[in-house]
């Protein structure tokens, strides 16, 4: 297969686990890197035995989202013999990503100083809880306890309500973003140095670094947020509200659509209210304003709601679940629903690209790899070059 994608002829070494390293390893691989997933013995990377279903097979639908575009090679990294396979690899490599607590690299004999020695081109991403420093360096990195400690479970839920989590794993996938982010601007470094360096990113700091309007509204205020529902800091009205058959949002982010807004619901009466009468105005009044308006929204159903709001030019859109959104039109428009070919799975379905390339698009080159499925082809790889012993046949 030609693969004349923006990372052809990047190697890139996957030495995570779960979500954070995988994630950011599968999107090298999209856009063309050659990505070897070291997995330990038996049951290989965790996530393959996560979530409580299958589909056919062993590796669990987690895994299969997770590690796409990537071939598996089994190494007991604690196993001198493997761990040399290993460090032949690195001198092959342009990139590794590994996401262990800090020092757990360093005890396997994987650091960035021990790589670096190898192979002074290498860029080393390294993908943590709270980063490499600072007093919570060594705390467990999970995605709840960086959406925690970041400020960011705070600010989201229900106002007076239990705190509740932002179901998405920002902190997760927000750091393999970031990295990935940090590796590519690494590889453009090294084509003026010369030299490899060290990545890192956390779950703590995606987390906060995504706290953008928080942030910006503690600073400007000295108070910290609380949580808005649906609710915007920024505009308002901008939230869901309940229809006569259920919810919908909408979105008045200025004065035009504000003005559009009450002429569409028939409430022209607030539009000279001082309280109301511009922007930084109905934020700070923000709650009144929404219960003002939440009974002439219960006249109409939200269908209506949304098509008469979109065409008087006010952002509106029904509140979809994923079933509904994953079978709209405009989802298989934009190739968001993939099926990928599987040996053991027959197919599955996975989610498309959510980036496009006009001239050199991605494409699914790999499955997600069985565990060791490609050891005995990349051991060969090795040999070719010179760097391990020629493999014995089974």
């Amino acid at each position: 297969m030609t693969n004349n994608q923006p990372l052809a002829g990047i190697r890139v070494l996957d030495v995570s686990q779960v979500m954070a390293g995988p994630f950011c390893c599968m999107l090298l691989g999209d856009m063309g890197a050659d990505v070897i997933k070291v997995e330990p013995p038996q049951v290989g990377d965790s996530s393959r035995r996560s979530m409580g279903f299958r589909l056919k097979g062993e590796d669990s639908p987690g895994f299969l989202a997770l590690n796409r575009n990537k071939r598996s090679i089994v190494l007991d990294l604690k196993a001198p013999a493997d761990r040399d396979t290993f460090y032949a690899l690195v001198k092959t490599a342009d990139v590794v990503v590994e996401n262990g607590r800090p020092g757990v690299a360093d005890r396997l004999g994987i650091g960035y100083d021990t790589l670096r020695a190898l192979n002074p081109r290498l860029i080393y991403a390294s993908i943590s809880g709270f980063g490499p420093g600072g007093p919570w360096a060594t705390r467990p990195g999970y995605d709840l306890i960086a959406q925690a400690m970041s400020g960011l479970m705070s600010a989201v839920g229900i106002p007076d309500q239990e705190p509740v989590k932002n179901t998405t794993p920002v902190g997760d996938l927000g750091s393999a973003l970031f990295a990935a982010y940090g590796i590519l601007s690494a590889i453009l470094a090294r084509q003026t140095t010369g030299e490899g360096q060290l990545v890192t990113a956390s779950l703590f700091e995606a987390a906060l670094g995504l706290s953008i309007w928080e942030t910006a509204e503690f600073w400007g205020t000295g108070k910290s947020p609380q949580p808005l529902g649906s609710a915007n800091r920024m505009s308002a009205p901008y939230q869901a509200v309940e229809a006569s058959d259920g919810w919908f949002v909408f979105a008045a982010a200025n004065q035009k659509l504000w003005l559009a807004l009450l002429a569409v619901i028939g409430r022209q009466d607030l539009a000279d209210l001082p309280r109301f009468l511009d922007n930084s105005a109905r934020v700070t009044n923000a709650r009144e304003l929404i219960e003002l308006l939440r009974p002439s929204f219960r006249t109409r159903t939200a269908a209506e709601w949304v098509d008469a709001l979109l065409a008087a030019g006010v952002p509106s859109g029904p509140i979809l679940n994923y079933e509904q959104s994953l079978a709209s039109e405009h989802t298989h428009a934009r190739a968001m629903v993939q099926d990928i070919a599987h040996p053991v799975e027959g197919s599955f379905k996975a989610l498309g690209f959510p980036v496009k390339l006009s001239a050199t698009p991605q494409v699914v080159r790999f499955p997600p790899p069985l565990l060791d499925e490609h050891g005995t082809e990349i051991r060969h790889e090795l040999a070719d070059k010179g760097l391990i012993a020629e493999p014995q046949a089974a």
